[in-house]
């Protein structure tokens, strides 16, 4: 994962008051996202999520769907992205979704008790979007074969201390006082 702690470390930090955001290209396609970070992040999930009974990649829009689609090409799973949109179709789930610095609504689509899923997502940073997505994974009864974040920031909030599924992560980090380091 040498390009992948490279890019941690050249990334910017935004304040967002409370709030320390790390501009990843892993996480917002800025600044650019080398093709060869992409291929490295995406082969290495693939080789390493649990992939053998997965229907169906499910990632939360917009930071996790480059991510997913480059997995989704190499294993040729089938992706569905959460979307922010409602758009009222049969089996239609809604989700709030609550982060560091935001709150929304989400909804998941064609997703149902027989799917066995691959969570994937960009950042773990407080743990609200991916336990609200978890939650209603659950409440459709989808089987959670893996969960796999890329980075996974370390030291905040835990909204997952008491999930009963594990999460793989590819890089643990700290930002604080505008600087990156590897745990």
């Amino acid at each position: 994962m040498e390009k992948l702690e490279r890019s941690v470390h050249e990334a910017p930090i935004i304040d967002k008051g409370e709030y320390e955001y790390l501009v990843h290209p892993i996480s917002n396609c800025v600044p650019k996202l080398d093709a060869e970070l992409l291929r490295e992040v995406a082969s290495h999930i693939v080789a390493t999520a649990d992939l053998e009974t997965v229907d169906k990649i499910v990632t939360p829009a917009a930071m996790g769907i480059h991510i997913s689609t480059a997995v989704s090409l190499l294993s040729d799973i089938p992706l569905v992205v959460i979307r922010k949109r409602e758009y009222g179709l049969d089996g239609e789930v809604s989700l709030t979704q609550r982060t560091g610095y935001s709150k929304s609504e989400m909804y998941i689509n064609d997703v149902d008790e027989t799917d066995s899923i691959l969570l994937l997502d960009d950042m773990l940073s407080t743990g609200g979007t991916l336990r609200a997505i978890i939650d209603a994974l659950e409440t459709i009864g989808a089987d959670i074969v893996d969960i796999v974040v890329v980075l996974h920031k370390v030291g905040g909030e835990n909204a997952l201390e008491d999930l009963s599924h594990d999460v793989t992560t590819l890089l643990d980090i700290t930002v604080q006082d505008g600087d990156v380091e590897i745990v």
